[in-house]
């Protein structure tokens, strides 16, 4: 199918379906477009990419138009990175509790791949079906724990991150699985995950029972941490503190905060500290008020689009716009360049401006229309056309300055343009017709020219 014809007619249904009322009509027509969308596949990557970022809008908009067809955008052996990402992305928009388990099949293959970036972001989708599908969470988890115990170090860091976001998901459900990942505390070494474990130890340190012990491990290196990591220790130790009073906490917390509020150059972390340092001192209660109070669950929003920048979206699709998930005015200025014609100058508008006199339907349209419009002439007489023949031997011949009116200049005859041609350059002025010079004159000694004016000497006479 042609990729242009078959986007530009899904753009017009997806305008009409808002306003078919009947519910038939609209699961027929959504039954319909789903065909021509899946045929766009099979042709090359570039065009398979293009297709995947409209379909991404369609299926956020309207889900339902290709629920049934999750498993073509299975990712191929031979696909391109950017391909894979763009299908993986949309396997996730289209995950419901009927196809989940084998969605899930397939993220754990892809998590077994060479390439880096795409296990990352399979591993990281698992996670955000879990987050999506409560009933699925358990399937998610145990996937997680096959890909920890397969101890490639990049799966395991990925792993633990998405375990954090589940537990901020469904708090106090799954804590079974942490003692399988403080197993692999020693291969942590990227901030992120660092952090992400920090996290899940503070969250749960009532239930851990050596938490001090690895909270301790952490605190070795403090001062050399990055700040993200820094900052969930001073949280996770002031956590463990107000859930173990004890001796071995209370040690940890004046470190920590002597550390925060004493070496350390970043003001994000001095203030925080400063914070608990008081709290801890005037109010324990209050403090533990704001630092254990019940945190808002989280939702996978990661790639939703508010839904008049996704409307508006839809009504550009086939065009930049709806690749790139911005508004042309975003990334179209209104730009004018002067072009020549057979009938005088002229100005092609190339783009649309993103002021409020233009609307944003049309702006991505003059990238292909061009709005052309006749130029204004300058006020004056128009300048006379620049000697193009006598700067091709390299002479600088700038523009004329502004003179008074003159006489047209006239048309050059063959021989001038011949001149100009070896570089003689634009014509001079006429002067008036030299005197003959005497022929016999061969020294050059500036005799009187022949028939000079009266009392001239004559020239010698030849012996």
């Amino acid at each position: 199918a042609n990729c242009a014809i078959v986007l530009s007619a899904v753009k017009v249904l997806m305008k009409q379906l808002d306003l078919i009322t009947s519910p038939d009509m609209q699961a027929s027509l959504c039954k319909k477009m789903a065909p021509p969308l899946v045929t766009l596949l099979s042709t090359e990557p570039e065009m398979q990419y293009v297709a995947l970022r409209n379909i991404a809008l369609i299926v956020q908009k309207r889900p339902e138009i290709l629920q049934h067809e999750v498993k073509v955008f299975f990712c191929k052996y031979n696909d391109p990175t950017y391909v894979k990402m763009e299908k993986l992305e949309i396997m996730i928009a289209l995950v419901n509790d009927r196809n989940v388990d084998q969605v899930l099949l397939e993220l754990k293959e892809y998590a077994t791949e060479v390439d880096v970036d795409f296990v990352r972001k399979a591993v990281r989708c698992i996670g955000r079906c879990a987050v999506m599908l409560e009933r699925a969470a358990q399937k998610c988890i145990a996937v997680l724990l096959e890909l920890i115990s397969t101890k490639v170090n990049y799966v395991t860091q990925e792993a633990v991150v998405v375990i954090m976001y589940i537990f901020r998901r469904y708090p106090n459900r799954y804590e079974s699985v942490i003692a399988d990942l403080c197993d692999n505390l020693d291969t942590l070494d990227e901030p992120d995950a660092k952090a992400a474990m920090i996290w899940i130890i503070g969250e749960y340190a009532s239930r851990i029972d050596n938490a001090e012990e690895l909270l301790e491990s952490f605190l070795e290196t403090f001062p050399e941490e990055p700040p993200n990591v820094q900052l969930q220790l001073l949280t996770a130790t002031v956590k463990l503190f107000l859930k173990k009073p004890t001796e071995g906490p209370q040690n940890m917390i004046q470190l920590v905060l002597s550390n925060a509020t004493q070496e350390t150059d970043n003001p994000d972390l001095r203030d925080r500290a400063f914070v608990y340092w008081r709290l801890l001192s005037t109010d324990p209660e209050a403090a533990k008020e704001v630092v254990l109070a019940e945190k808002p669950v989280i939702s996978d929003d990661a790639r939703s689009i508010e839904a008049s920048l996704l409307n508006e979206l839809l009504s550009n699709m086939g065009t930049l716009a709806s690749v790139y998930h911005k508004p042309p005015e975003s990334f179209v200025s209104r730009a004018r360049y002067p072009v020549s014609s057979g009938t005088g100058p002229v100005a092609v508008d190339y783009g649309a401006m993103s002021g409020p006199e233009s609307s944003s339907g049309g702006l991505v349209g003059d990238l292909l229309g061009g709005d052309v419009t006749p130029a204004t002439a300058p006020a004056g007489n128009a300048a006379p056309p620049t000697d193009l023949m006598g700067d091709l031997m390299g002479l600088d011949v700038g523009a004329p300055a502004a003179v008074a009116a003159a006489p047209p200049m006239a048309t050059p005859s063959g021989a001038d343009m011949l001149g100009d041609l070896l570089g003689g350059g634009a014509p001079a002025a006429p002067a008036a017709p030299a005197a003959p010079v005497d022929p016999f004159d061969l020294l050059g000694g500036g005799g009187a020219p022949v028939g000079g004016a009266a009392g001239g000497v004559p020239p010698p006479a030849l012996p």
